[in-house]
Protein backbone atom coordinates (compact mmCIF):
# COMPACT_ATOMS: atom_id res chain seq x y z
CA UNK A 1 0.00 0.00 0.00
CA UNK A 2 1.35 3.51 -0.85
CA UNK A 3 2.27 5.14 2.27
CA UNK A 4 1.11 8.55 1.43
CA UNK A 5 -2.78 7.13 1.90
CA UNK A 6 -2.09 6.18 5.24
CA UNK A 7 -4.03 7.76 8.00
CA UNK A 8 -1.84 8.88 11.03
CA UNK A 9 -4.04 7.63 14.55
CA UNK A 10 -3.35 8.68 18.06
CA UNK A 11 -4.71 7.06 21.52
CA UNK A 12 -7.19 9.59 22.50
CA UNK A 13 -8.59 7.08 25.80
CA UNK A 14 -10.46 4.50 27.14
CA UNK A 15 -13.83 3.88 27.67
CA UNK A 16 -15.79 0.89 29.04
CA UNK A 17 -17.58 -0.75 26.15
CA UNK A 18 -21.55 -1.09 26.35
CA UNK A 19 -20.91 -3.42 24.15
CA UNK A 20 -19.38 -6.23 25.46
CA UNK A 21 -19.30 -6.81 29.50
CA UNK A 22 -16.03 -6.62 31.20
CA UNK A 23 -14.42 -5.03 27.90
CA UNK A 24 -13.11 -1.54 27.49
CA UNK A 25 -13.48 0.49 23.90
CA UNK A 26 -9.92 2.12 23.05
CA UNK A 27 -10.32 5.27 21.50
CA UNK A 28 -7.80 6.28 18.65
CA UNK A 29 -8.13 10.01 16.98
CA UNK A 30 -7.49 11.08 13.41
CA UNK A 31 -4.59 13.11 13.76
CA UNK A 32 -5.55 16.59 11.85
CA UNK A 33 -8.92 15.34 11.30
CA UNK A 34 -11.94 14.65 12.68
CA UNK A 35 -12.72 10.24 12.70
CA UNK A 36 -12.43 8.34 15.79
CA UNK A 37 -11.68 4.98 15.76
CA UNK A 38 -13.36 2.55 18.88
CA UNK A 39 -11.39 -0.79 18.88
CA UNK A 40 -12.97 -3.41 21.77
CA UNK A 41 -10.27 -4.88 24.23
CA UNK A 42 -9.60 -6.96 27.46
CA UNK A 43 -9.23 -5.82 30.74
CA UNK A 44 -5.63 -6.65 31.36
CA UNK A 45 -4.76 -5.17 27.98
CA UNK A 46 -6.91 -1.67 29.30
CA UNK A 47 -4.87 -1.76 31.98
CA UNK A 48 -1.55 -1.83 30.71
CA UNK A 49 -2.60 1.49 27.86
CA UNK A 50 -4.46 3.25 31.19
CA UNK A 51 -0.64 2.77 33.19
CA UNK A 52 0.80 4.32 29.95
CA UNK A 53 -1.09 6.78 29.85
CA UNK A 54 -1.43 7.81 33.67
CA UNK A 55 1.98 8.00 33.87
CA UNK A 56 2.06 4.82 36.58
CA UNK A 57 4.98 3.36 37.00
CA UNK A 58 4.32 -0.55 38.24
CA UNK A 59 6.80 -2.01 40.62
CA UNK A 60 7.42 -4.92 38.52
CA UNK A 61 7.63 -4.82 34.55
CA UNK A 62 3.84 -5.86 33.09
CA UNK A 63 4.37 -7.98 29.53
CA UNK A 64 4.29 -5.22 27.25
CA UNK A 65 7.16 -3.27 28.99
CA UNK A 66 9.12 -6.82 29.27
CA UNK A 67 8.84 -6.91 25.85
CA UNK A 68 10.05 -3.64 25.01
CA UNK A 69 12.91 -4.17 27.00
CA UNK A 70 13.79 -7.22 25.79
CA UNK A 71 13.81 -5.64 22.05
CA UNK A 72 15.84 -2.39 23.16
CA UNK A 73 18.43 -4.66 24.93
CA UNK A 74 19.25 -6.69 21.41
CA UNK A 75 19.08 -3.15 19.21
CA UNK A 76 15.67 -3.58 17.89
CA UNK A 77 13.19 -1.04 17.36
CA UNK A 78 9.67 -0.64 16.56
CA UNK A 79 9.37 2.05 13.54
CA UNK A 80 5.34 1.58 13.48
CA UNK A 81 2.24 -0.17 14.15
CA UNK A 82 -0.19 -0.41 11.06
CA UNK A 83 -3.69 -1.29 11.73
CA UNK A 84 -4.31 -3.15 8.32
CA UNK A 85 -7.40 -4.90 8.54
CA UNK A 86 -10.98 -5.14 10.00
CA UNK A 87 -12.98 -8.51 9.44
CA UNK A 88 -15.56 -10.57 11.41
CA UNK A 89 -15.55 -7.70 13.43
CA UNK A 90 -11.82 -8.00 14.61
CA UNK A 91 -8.91 -5.41 13.99
CA UNK A 92 -5.60 -6.99 12.64
CA UNK A 93 -2.20 -5.36 12.89
CA UNK A 94 1.05 -5.13 11.81
CA UNK A 95 4.21 -4.08 13.34
CA UNK A 96 7.54 -3.10 11.78
CA UNK A 97 10.64 -3.72 13.50
CA UNK A 98 14.50 -2.95 12.67
CA UNK A 99 17.96 -3.75 14.17
CA UNK A 100 19.42 -1.17 11.63
CA UNK A 101 20.16 -3.86 8.60
CA UNK A 102 16.73 -5.56 8.03
CA UNK A 103 13.33 -4.43 8.94
CA UNK A 104 11.08 -7.52 10.09
CA UNK A 105 6.93 -7.54 10.27
CA UNK A 106 4.85 -9.63 12.98
CA UNK A 107 1.70 -9.52 12.98
CA UNK A 108 -0.38 -8.93 16.24
CA UNK A 109 -3.69 -8.44 17.94
CA UNK A 110 -4.24 -4.53 17.94
CA UNK A 111 -4.57 -3.97 21.64
CA UNK A 112 -1.07 -5.48 22.24
CA UNK A 113 0.55 -3.38 19.47
CA UNK A 114 -0.86 -0.20 20.16
CA UNK A 115 0.30 -0.93 23.72
CA UNK A 116 3.85 -1.64 22.43
CA UNK A 117 3.85 1.86 20.33
CA UNK A 118 2.85 3.78 23.27
CA UNK A 119 5.69 2.33 25.52
CA UNK A 120 8.36 3.16 22.60
CA UNK A 121 6.22 6.71 20.89
CA UNK A 122 5.84 4.94 17.53
CA UNK A 123 3.77 6.26 15.13
CA UNK A 124 -0.22 4.24 14.55
CA UNK A 125 -1.74 4.14 11.26
CA UNK A 126 -4.43 2.79 9.36
CA UNK A 127 -6.14 3.03 6.10
CA UNK A 128 -9.32 5.70 4.85
CA UNK A 129 -11.60 2.41 4.28
CA UNK A 130 -11.20 1.32 8.06
CA UNK A 131 -12.04 4.86 9.56
CA UNK A 132 -14.87 4.85 6.78
CA UNK A 133 -15.88 1.61 7.62
CA UNK A 134 -16.00 1.79 11.89
CA UNK A 135 -14.93 4.77 12.37
CA UNK A 136 -17.06 7.64 13.82
CA UNK A 137 -16.94 11.69 14.35
CA UNK A 138 -18.21 13.56 17.31
CA UNK A 139 -19.64 16.45 17.59
CA UNK A 140 -17.83 20.15 18.89
CA UNK A 141 -14.78 17.83 18.50
CA UNK A 142 -12.12 20.01 20.75
CA UNK A 143 -9.31 17.46 19.07
CA UNK A 144 -10.13 18.43 15.19
CA UNK A 145 -7.40 21.05 14.17
CA UNK A 146 -4.50 19.32 15.58
CA UNK A 147 -0.90 20.62 14.52
CA UNK A 148 0.94 17.32 14.98
CA UNK A 149 2.91 15.91 11.77
CA UNK A 150 1.41 12.41 12.32
CA UNK A 151 5.28 11.34 12.75
CA UNK A 152 4.86 10.11 16.21
CA UNK A 153 2.26 9.00 18.59
CA UNK A 154 3.47 10.66 22.07
CA UNK A 155 0.51 9.59 24.17
CA UNK A 156 2.05 11.28 27.33
CA UNK A 157 1.33 14.96 25.73
CA UNK A 158 -2.23 13.89 25.00
CA UNK A 159 -4.92 14.47 27.65
CA UNK A 160 -7.72 12.43 27.55
CA UNK A 161 -11.42 13.41 27.57
CA UNK A 162 -13.13 13.10 30.66
CA UNK A 163 -15.27 10.75 29.92
CA UNK A 164 -13.06 8.25 27.87
CA UNK A 165 -11.04 7.97 31.32
CA UNK A 166 -11.43 4.66 33.76
CA UNK A 167 -14.49 6.46 35.72
CA UNK A 168 -13.88 6.47 40.13
CA UNK A 169 -13.53 2.84 41.64
CA UNK A 170 -17.69 2.59 42.37
CA UNK A 171 -16.50 1.14 46.03
CA UNK A 172 -15.74 5.00 46.82
CA UNK A 173 -18.43 7.49 45.50
CA UNK A 174 -16.54 10.31 47.36
CA UNK A 175 -12.74 9.86 46.07
CA UNK A 176 -13.06 12.59 44.29
CA UNK A 177 -13.40 14.61 47.32
CA UNK A 178 -9.93 13.15 49.46
CA UNK A 179 -6.80 15.13 49.38
CA UNK A 180 -3.89 15.36 46.80
CA UNK A 181 -1.55 13.78 49.82
CA UNK A 182 -4.64 11.09 50.50
CA UNK A 183 -4.93 10.29 47.12
CA UNK A 184 -0.79 10.00 46.29
CA UNK A 185 -0.86 7.76 49.52
CA UNK A 186 -3.43 5.63 47.89
CA UNK A 187 -2.11 4.92 44.79
CA UNK A 188 1.51 4.22 46.19
CA UNK A 189 -0.18 1.95 48.29
CA UNK A 190 -2.54 0.23 44.84
CA UNK A 191 0.68 -0.05 43.25
CA UNK A 192 2.23 -2.23 45.83
CA UNK A 193 -0.54 -4.46 45.93
CA UNK A 194 -0.11 -4.63 42.03
CA UNK A 195 -3.80 -3.72 41.86
CA UNK A 196 -2.94 -1.76 38.77
CA UNK A 197 -5.94 -1.57 37.49
CA UNK A 198 -7.44 0.70 40.39
CA UNK A 199 -4.21 2.42 40.49
CA UNK A 200 -4.62 4.05 36.67
CA UNK A 201 -8.07 5.61 38.15
CA UNK A 202 -6.99 6.62 41.27
CA UNK A 203 -4.04 8.49 39.02
CA UNK A 204 -6.24 10.01 36.66
CA UNK A 205 -8.29 11.96 39.31
CA UNK A 206 -5.14 13.30 40.96
CA UNK A 207 -3.73 14.53 37.36
CA UNK A 208 -7.65 16.37 37.34
CA UNK A 209 -7.04 17.71 40.94
CA UNK A 210 -3.67 19.05 39.85
CA UNK A 211 -4.65 20.58 36.77
CA UNK A 212 -7.91 22.24 38.31
CA UNK A 213 -5.79 24.12 40.59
Amino acid sequence: MDKSKRVAMRVMGLSYSQIQTGAYALILSEINGPVKLPIIIGAPEAQSVALKMEGVIPPRPLTHDLFVSFAHGFGVTLKEVFINRFEDGLFSSELTFSDGEREIVLEARTSDAIAIAMRTKSPIYTTREILEETGFVMENDPTVGDTADGTSNDTETVEPDEDMTPQSPSSHPKIENYAIEELEKMLADLINKEEYEEAAKISAIIKRKKSDK
